[in-house]
């Protein structure tokens, strides 16, 4: 027996909910592919359907083998695609999961030279702070910051991800300039919301974190109303430099700077990831993407950080 056409049979059946519009699918005679199926039932020592005259249902142990099934399925046409895509033209569909703040500022512009270079790639991007699963999210590449993740893909770090306080001058000659990261207690947050909550204003004095968060006056996932806000001299903002970097050219927000530096985690090596899984570097649409993001987002770091 054929076993995979079997299964593509059987699914093809909970996808129609009928052998007669499955056969059709696959334009083979009913019988056949009813024959099919209950081979493969027979094969595996279990009833995977309910049949009746008018509607075929999945037992239980059918809904367990239909899911393992189409998750086998998918990987058998992701890895039919590496084959067949393998040394050839980038082309198709590129679908890119990114953090909303980094892909607005420094991703979607990358991404129009990128068009320009591969006019036969669609891209597909999804601009997010919730974390994406590759491979379950049909994701072939996501950019993320804060730790390398543990899931089993591939991480590049792209550039350092840590949070810097800024503060517009209209706000330091109203409220006072803090000396002290403990100073900080007595100012105006404002204060940017990841999918955990919050950040937090954190400070190591003498081996010891302490919270030095100011009392809030806005919270938010949207970094660039935040960015106003600070600019507008309404609060203290703590953001990345790359999403200030236009915000500190201009002088509208000013970094503010102490003995003891700020974070918003005691894990110091926070950074933006560039995730893939391994097998789908070999695909020629996800190398491409790959290597031109891993060289013109590190240029662009490195150009920040000489401009400090």
């Amino acid at each position: 027996m054929d076993q995979l056409k079997a299964i593509r049979y059987f699914i093809k059946v909970v996808e129609t909910g009928s052998f007669t519009k499955a056969a059709k699918a696959f334009g083979v005679p009913p019988s056949s592919l009813s024959r099919r199926v209950a081979d493969l039932e027979k094969s595996l020592g279990a009833t995977l359907l309910k049949r009746s005259t008018r509607i075929v249902k999945l037992t239980e142990v059918g809904h367990i083998y239909y899911n393992d099934m189409q998750q086998i399925l998918g990987q058998l046409a992701q890895s039919q695609e590496t084959v067949r895509s393998y040394q050839t033209t980038p082309m198709g569909r590129l679908s890119i999961s990114c953090m909303v703040g980094f892909g607005d500022k420094i991703l979607m512009p990358l991404l129009d030279e990128f068009s320009v270079l591969y006019p036969e790639i669609i891209l597909d991007v999804s601009l997010s702070d919730e974390l994406s699963t590759l491979g379950r999210d049909d994701v072939d590449i996501a950019i993320r910051g804060g730790y390398a993740p543990n899931e089993r893909v591939l991480a590049i770090k792209l550039m350092d991800n840590s949070f810097i306080p800024v503060a517009s001058p209209g706000y330091l000659q109203k409220y006072g300039t803090p000396k002290s990261a403990m100073e900080l207690l007595q100012h105006r947050g404002l204060y940017f919301k990841t999918p955990l909550g919050p950040t937090p204003w954190l400070c190591k004095i003498d081996e010891q974190w302490h919270d030095v968060s100011a009392p809030a006056v806005a919270i938010s996932n949207n970094g660039n109303w935040l960015a106003k806000k600070a600019s507008n001299g309404e609060g203290i903002l703590m953001s990345t430099r790359w999403a200030l970097k236009s915000y500190l050219e201009t002088g509208e927000l000013q970094e503010l700077k102490f003995e003891h530096e700020l974070a918003i985690t005691q894990n110091t090596n926070m950074a933006v990831y560039l995730l893939y899984q391994k097998q789908r570097y070999l695909v020629p649409k996800v190398k491409a993407a790959v290597d031109f993001l891993v060289q013109r987002i590190k240029e662009t770091d490195e150009s920040n950080t000489r401009a400090e």
